[in-house]
């Protein structure tokens, strides 16, 4: 096995699903690949768009990198910002079939683990990082039951079971303008705006250990 020398960040993004022909995810995530953040280096990595095969490849990659951060980030088609995941239930309850054909239906993502794991990111310092860059995001209070929340709910039971230094999160960011196209009135971002809002992102995680209480919630 081999270890990166040097401190290393994380980022994944997925493969096309749903009959979309490109992911926006995996488009912004792998544009950073080799680039430098607060004296780390970022690795990328591609996950499928699979139940149990995307945790497997999550944790050869975590392994490989031995990262510091592991940001991971998924397609929320319909979402106008980027969402900052704060919690990941151990449910997968899939609306569609993923692409290798299953469809877990009131399953859990992991037999007799919590039935949540938040988030050890100072979320509430990202979604001022991302305001103040004049981004558009919010905290978000669900990562939906597909394969976006059985990644992040692997990743942080990984975290709190075996790796307690590694910060790890979920991001889900919306529609290129070229998806949008296909899909009438859905919101969409820039690739650009998504990679800008990205490094934002990672520059908090990495610089803040302490969030702060700021009014972040919903009322429905």
């Amino acid at each position: 096995m081999t270890k990166a020398q040097k401190p290393s960040i994380l980022l994944t993004g997925f493969a096309p699903f749903g009959g979309e022909s490109i992911n926006p995810s995996w488009q912004a995530v792998s544009v950073l690949e080799g680039e430098h953040i607060g004296g780390c280096i970022i690795h990328t990595k591609e996950l499928s768009c699979e139940f149990d095969t995307s945790l497997r490849e999550l944790h050869q990659a975590i392994d490989k990198y031995a990262p510091q951060l592991v940001l991971c980030v998924g397609q929320a088609g319909g979402r106008a910002d980027i969402s900052i995941e704060r919690v990941a239930i151990n449910v997968n309850d899939a609306r569609i079939a993923d692409n290798a054909g299953k469809q877990p239906i009131d399953t859990q993502v992991i037999a007799g683990a919590p039935s949540a794991y938040f988030t050890n990111l100072s979320i509430k310092r990202i979604l001022m990082a991302l305001q103040q860059a004049e981004l558009p995001a919010s905290i978000s209070n669900s990562a939906g039951t597909y394969v976006c929340n059985h990644v992040m709910y692997g990743l942080m039971h990984m975290i709190n079971q075996h790796d307690t230094h590694i910060k790890g999160g979920f991001i889900h960011i919306p529609y290129l303008p070229s998806q949008a196209l296909h899909h009438p009135n859905a919101p969409s971002m820039s690739l650009d705006m998504v990679l800008s809002a990205l490094k934002v992102i990672i520059t908090s995680a990495i610089q803040n250990k302490d969030d702060i209480k700021v009014a972040a919630g919903t009322t429905h």
